[in-house]
């Protein structure tokens, strides 16, 4: 057994072991792998093996996309069937919102080349006659996946993965992990049986090694426990139920049919696929209560729960209705295993927070489907610094230390209980809500707002009249809050309107380095005293991984602005590259004041008229004129009692300020802008009405059009890169070139309908890119949207087509800011 090594795997399931055999296939002749018990013997074990394709994540499609593909490579490989069935899986709807669910879906899928084709039900009928299809509206076949042998597919992984010359190693446990400067020192105990149960010996060895990846599973709080961080993967009970033969399966399969499909009724919470002559029935029901919010017991080794059948009796009678051959069909075997679950579905890959070389693949709620495709992109992310697809939204660290146990086990449980509901794109889930308010929270509520949940932020998407049911009024179309966000998009077009953007991260940098540091750190020139700049934080592969609003308040001191989605992957990446940089450069200081500030940001024709009423000023009448206070200037000024870090940019593209101000007088201000705004029609404004504005000029939105797989020149950024300066990133982001070109279209879309940024892009018959943003334009008067295309495509006027509703529909390419490209209205003076 290896004492040093390159990289340790800790965790022997599906995902364990790919990513053992992945790191070894990308080169690294030094992994080993660790299992405290047997392989498989964690969820791995139980799950039931399916491989469904379908998932709204760009990212997540990608790595299922891989797994399928890989998976049926392995028996040539390692000469083990892994038990892949390719049958298919038919994915029925019983409503037209389902229908649209799955058209926005297809049109995602052909961006990742994911294949599928679509059914009536009379073709459902025709080919598998033991469905009732007398309530569907038709059906999305993906005749590529199916279902697989969890053991089987792991245990051919971890063969593959002995022939590139891991070595897995069994009942040794990971118990402690130090960090000794340059490699981990892992301290693992080896486990014994006793009386039943698993219980560590007093053997230990101390295996030191370089990287270390964390693919423990259900384990994952007790994982977080021993690193020292926090990890929102927390198990859910999951139930499925194995019946006895069917007759009529059987008769219908020796009159010499194919087997059935993974059967997906969405619409009943439930999958079904064949199993030796009956059938299996699996279930996302209400009420799963999650398991081991503190950890696995030590007795709990590949074990179940009890069944409980009323809780999926709902989805049992559906099957029936279904599948009416099954009624008489007896209850064969049970299953009710833990699986583990993140808030929002989607694992933990990536770097763990404020670790160097750890790595997390955890909260696997698909894991055999996710397995291989994790092992591959997680492998690159190791081996070569960064993934070719952007996992940014599935990084770790896209939860923030405000996140707890209690926060991460109600989510979880929402989440599995949302598996098969109607995922519309203006979604908003309610458990754990609110959570973090900004002060004016309870104002904005009783003026209409509709709250979005941003890393933990309630923020007003848009403002309804009372009695307004904001679940009600999702779609994939246009919903019913749709035309209450045309209204403030006018508002800020023609009049004025007030935006709270407390959720903005926001961290000073200050200290001796501060100014050599941001200057190494960014791609832009750093703006003198008094002025602000846009600019980004390279990868080391030269692609966008942080934008940033600078502004510089002093010689060495910084204030800097980015997502509010994104505070804790920001400042990790903030903090550990001025660890590394600060030998070089001297001290610097960084700090997250995220929470010390609120931001209101006032846009419009109309917002300097309301500033005026109530700045205290020797001269109030220039003090925002464009002499005392130009476009991409910040100052302090007074606005009644409160004091307030102004800057003049907006990102609406009119005539605005962010006003930035302590979070103690948020109230006050508040109440002060809207008595000032009443004498000026202001109107209180959402997040979806400023995206629409946004896209009119074609402002780029991080973790939609800037990410880590595009440089900012792919981005046609630019005027934000000075090429006459080093950076971090530079020398890679030139050698990339120009793979791909962001551009912005106006589309002639549906009359009911805009796309939301997941869609393919067409040119004639030939799918040459993808949208990244979508929406309306109140400019326009028609949809809009920004996305990527080839390079030669890249030109105003050319003539392409958007996938939305199953349909072509015709854009046109326009110039970048079609709204004012001059800047006009955001310079204008007074």
């Amino acid at each position: 057994m290896k004492t040093q090594v390159k990289a340790l795997v800790v965790g022997g399931g599906a995902v364990g072991t790919s990513i053992a055999y992945h790191l070894a296939k990308a080169g690294w002749d030094d992994v080993m792998l660790l299992e405290r018990d047997e392989l498989t013997s964690g969820s791995t074990w139980h799950a039931a093996g399916l491989l469904p394709l379908f998932n709204m994540s760009f990212a997540t499609t990608h790595i299922h996309k891989y797994s399928v593909d890989f998976y049926k490579s392995l028996e040539a490989e390692t000469g083990l069937n892994a038990g892949f069935a390719v049958v298919g899986n038919l994915r029925m709807a019983q409503t037209q919102d389902r229908m649209d669910e799955f058209m926005l879906y297809a049109s995602t899928a052909e961006t990742c080349d994911v294949p599928y084709v679509w059914m009536t039900p009379d073709q459902i009928r025709a080919k598998w006659p033991l469905i009732n299809t007398d309530d569907l509206k038709g059906a999305l076949y993906h005749h590529t996946d199916g279902y697989i042998n969890p053991a089987d597919v792991t245990q051919a992984m971890a063969k593959g993965a002995r022939q590139r010359g891991v070595e897995i190693v069994r009942k040794w446990q990971a118990d402690a992990f130090h960090w000794n400067g340059t490699h981990w020192d892992v301290t693992a105990t080896r486990m014994v049986e006793k009386g039943g149960n698993l219980v560590p010996s007093e053997e230990q060895i101390v295996i030191t090694a370089e990287h270390v990846v964390t693919a423990s599973g259900n384990h994952a709080q007790t994982t977080a426990k021993k690193l020292g961080i926090k990890i929102p993967a927390i198990p859910v009970e999951h139930q499925f139920i194995v019946m006895d033969q069917d007759p009529a399966l059987v008769q219908f399969r020796a009159d010499g049919h194919v087997e059935h499909p993974v059967i997906r009724d969405a619409d009943a919470q439930s999958y079904v696929r064949e199993e030796r002559g009956g059938w299996i029935l699996g279930v996302y029901e209400k009420n799963a209560p999650a398991c081991f919010e503190y950890g696995v017991p030590d007795s709990f080794r590949a074990d179940l729960f009890p069944l409980d059948l009323e809780r999926i009796e709902d989805q049992y009678m559906a099957m029936i209705h279904r599948i009416p051959s099954c009624e008489n069909s007896g209850l064969k075997d049970d299953f009710n295993g833990p699986i583990c679950y993140t808030p929002d579905g989607n694992p933990l890959v990536g770097p763990a927070p404020g670790l160097r070389n750890m790595w997390l693949a955890e909260g696997f709620s698909f894991g055999i489907t996710a397995a291989g495709g994790t092992g591959y992109y997680l492998a690159q992310m190791m081996v070569d610094g960064e993934a070719e697809i952007d996992m940014a939204s599935l990084d770790p660290k896209r939860y923030g230390n405000w996140m707890t146990t209690e926060f991460a086990a109600r989510k979880n449980e929402e989440c599995y209980d949302h598996v098969y509901i109607l995922h519309h794109p203006d979604e908003e889930r309610p458990a754990c809500r609110p959570l973090r308010t900004s002060p004016a929270y309870d104002r904005q509520a009783a003026r209409g707002a509709q709250f979005g949940f941003v890393n933990g932020w309630e923020r007003p998407n848009y403002y309804a009249p009372a009695g307004f049911n904001d679940h009600d009024s999702r779609s994939f179309r246009r919903g019913g809050w749709w035309q209450y966000a045309v209204e403030e998009a006018k508002a800020i077009r023609e009049g004025v309107g007030l935006i709270d953007a407390t959720a903005f991260t926001k961290h000073r940098i200050t200290g001796a380095g501060a100014t050599a540091f941001l200057d190494w750190f960014t791609t832009n020139k750093l703006p003198r005293i008094g002025r602000i700049n846009l600019t980004y934080a390279l990868t080391a592969h030269g692609t966008t991984r942080t934008e940033y609003t600078i502004v510089r308040n002093g010689e060495n001191d910084y204030y800097l602005v980015s997502a509010g989605a994104w505070t804790a992957y920001d400042q990790d990446y903030l903090i550990k590259a001025i660890e590394d940089m600060e030998p070089t450069f001297g001290r610097i200081n960084a700090q997250d004041v995220t929470t010390q500030w609120g931001v209101f940001a006032i846009a419009g024709p109309k917002s300097r008229d309301v500033l005026a009423a109530v700045i205290k000023d020797a001269d109030p009448a220039t003090a925002l004129s464009n002499k005392r206070f130009p476009w991409l200037s910040a100052q302090k000024i007074e606005l009644g009692m409160c004091p307030v870090n102004a800057i003049r940019v907006a990102y609406t593209g009119e005539l605005g300020w962010e006003l930035h101000h302590p979070i103690e007088m948020q109230n006050y201000l508040f109440d002060l802008l809207e008595k000032a705004g009443a004498a000026h029609g202001m109107k209180l404004v959402g997040a979806r009405a400023q995206n629409w504005l946004r896209q009119e000029k074609s402002y780029r939105a991080f973790g939609n059009e800037l990410g880590r797989d595009a440089t900012p020149l792919e981005a046609d950024l630019p005027r934000f890169v000075d090429l006459s300066k080093d950076f971090h990133g530079k020398d890679a982001m030139l050698a990339k070139g120009i793979r791909s070109t962001c551009v912005t279209l106006l589309i002639d879309g549906p009359d009911d309908a805009d796309p939301w940024g997941r869609e393919a892009l067409y040119h004639g018959d030939t799918r040459v890119g993808r949208l990244t943003s979508g929406g309306y334009s109140v400019a326009f008067g028609k949809s809009i949207g920004m996305g990527y295309v080839k390079p030669e495509l890249a030109v105003v006027g050319t003539q392409l087509q958007v996938k939305m509703l199953d349909k072509l529909w015709p854009a046109v390419i326009v110039e970048d800011s079609p709204y004012d490209p001059q800047n006009a209205k955001i310079r204008i003076d007074g």
